[in-house]
């Protein structure tokens, strides 16, 4: 296939993408680290999988409802600003999780942070898409999304090690101490992202947001969104769980697990985003469905195994989820004009995570655990996320369709 040559990124565009790194790293960790605390959080606070279901769809739910509200706002305000707005009460509400006593309180500590943390991650996608031309923005989303390989490296591993130590309260309080550091960062060294302001807006914020729902585009774009983000709520929240339960695999080898799988990703992210650029973003998602498809097949299906094999599993799923996560976002980015950019990343965090909400409390329904502590119906959550990654594969064929020729695969 032909190569087609990628512009270079300038320094400041350099320190852009790694502060948006950093903040989706926090952002992306503060969701994962509830599954493999989960093993722990369950028995301590006395709740079962449907009511550690429920926690994890609260952050979603809130954050879904907060992505709604703030679509008819969001191209109205220098990006920059809205988006330590929104960082600031993230942080606060991560303190009141590693603060909390009870389920009602974590419940309610998970609905505070989900309103504010849930927008973070469409004001970065506007910011990247303001900064970044679509020759570029494969490689940019590739780098942003190593904050969730980092997260895994750096975050997991440490966090269940602190839990180990102490409980699982301390590390919600380092999360908020470190993500502090960002934010910091942030409002000293990035510069106001505002050139949206100069084109024509809206004067009601209400017929912005409604314009942005009834574009037909931008609503199959909407519907990928939510097929693609079914499987990682169904999977991932009972996770540590069916590693623990159901391969017999220890809890203190957790972090080998997520570390091994992390630094795999780290370096494979990068190359997906030049892999995207380089000889098709559509080409390269429909790799890594095939591949995902085929490794949560095998996932959730596994028994008694030893750890070197999980390893291994889990590392090249996680591969697959990236060569499709990848490519949908740089594709995505070229769908809405400049002055809806903001609220149609805020419509798609918002969709992004009531569709992880729901799909949380489904599978929350479909997985029970027997007597002995293991997961039952597991593979039943797998033959759903099976189905809708076929779904939104050929969605997003439709979409890309009628996108720029930046966007479609090169020709061979």
């Amino acid at each position: 296939m032909k190569k087609t040559p990628a512009p270079p990124f300038s320094g400041y565009q350099k320190t852009v993408v790694a502060m948006l790194a950093f903040l989706q790293f926090a952002v992306i960790l503060d969701f994962m680290i509830m599954s493999p605390l989960g093993a722990l959080i369950m028995p301590d606070l006395k709740i079962g999988p449907a009511q550690f279901g429920l926690v994890v769809s609260a952050y979603a739910f809130s954050a879904g409802a907060s992505g709604l509200l703030t679509a008819g706002f969001a191209d109205r305000y220098d990006r920059k600003k809205l988006l330590l707005f929104f960082y600031t009460g993230f942080i606060l509400g991560t303190v009141w999780c590693g603060l909390a006593q009870s389920f009602e309180s974590l419940l309610a500590a998970r609905v505070f942070t989900g309103l504010f943390g849930g927008v973070i991650g469409s004001v970065v996608l506007a910011i990247s898409t303001d900064l970044f031309p679509p020759a570029m923005r494969g490689r940019v989303m590739g780098l942003i999304q190593t904050a969730f390989a980092a997260s895994q490296v750096l975050g997991l591993p440490v966090g269940i090690y602190l839990s180990n130590q102490w409980n699982w309260h301390v590390p919600f309080m380092a999360m908020a101490a470190f993500g502090l550091l960002g934010g910091l960062l942030v409002a000293w060294k990035m510069q106001p992202v505002n050139a949206h302001l100069g084109q024509p807006q809206e004067h009601s914020p209400f017929m912005h947001l409604y314009h942005t729902l009834t574009e037909k585009r931008y609503l199959l774009a909407f519907c990928i969104t939510a097929l693609l983000t079914t499987g990682g709520f169904m999977l991932m929240p009972f996770s540590s769980a069916y590693i623990v339960n159901n391969m017999g695999i220890d809890l203190h080898h957790l972090p080998t697990v997520y570390l091994v799988t992390g630094v795999c990703t780290i370096f494979i992210g990068p190359m997906i985003g030049r892999a995207a650029d380089a000889f098709g973003k559509f080409r390269v998602f429909l790799f890594g469905t095939a591949l995902s498809i085929a490794m949560v097949l095998i996932y959730t299906h596994l028994g008694r195994i030893p750890l070197w094999m999980l390893v291994l599993v889990n590392s090249v799923m996680f591969v697959g989820i990236f060569s499709r996560m990848i490519p949908f976002q740089a594709i995505s980015s070229t769908v809405p004009a400049a002055t809806q950019r903001g609220s149609y990343n805020a419509i798609s965090a918002s969709i992004q995570q009531l569709a992880g909400g729901l799909a949380s409390v489904a599978a929350g329904h479909i997985v029970t655990q027997g007597a002995d502590g293991h997961l039952q119906h597991f593979d039943t959550v797998g033959y759903v996320v099976v189905a809708t990654s076929v779904v939104a594969g050929v969605l997003l064929w439709r979409l890309q369709r009628d996108l720029p020729g930046a966007v479609r695969p090169q020709a061979a």
